[in-house]
């Protein structure tokens, strides 16, 4: 069974930093697809960014150019570097993973493709 577990959520202020891990177990970061999500309360799960096996990282528009994701396959962790965080960047965030998705369908960042997922981590982000 495949485990993830996210961690580094916290509070700041707009305009600060921060740095999401997702350490995953019995996961093969090398196929399949993995992703960033986040749910505010009364709205929908959405896409953050993906990576898939190629390496090649997306985003949603609202957060290019601000956000970055990252893996080390070592460590089997994945990252997400957070910068000039804005108060509508406030969610629980969650990471995702799925084995069978490849590079169109990781691009799509489609809650509904992913077979596992986090516990979620607090990002609040203060005016």
């Amino acid at each position: 069974q495949v485990q993830l577990v996210e961690s580094g959520g916290g509070s700041v202020q707009s305009g600060g930093s921060l740095r999401l891990s997702c350490a995953a177990s019995r996961y093969t970061y090398s196929s399949g697809c993995m992703g960033w999500f986040r749910q505010a309360p009364g709205k929908e799960r959405e896409g953050v960014g993906t990576i898939d096996s190629d390496g090649r990282a997306r985003y949603a528009d609202s957060v290019k150019g601000r956000f970055i994701i990252s893996q080390d396959n070592a460590k089997n962790t994945l990252y997400l570097q957070m910068n000039n965080l804005k108060p509508e960047d406030t969610a629980m965030y969650y990471c995702a993973a799925d084995s069978f998705s490849g590079p169109a369908i990781c691009a799509r960042m489609s809650p509904s493709r992913f077979a596992y997922w986090g516990q979620g981590t607090q990002v609040t982000v203060s005016s």
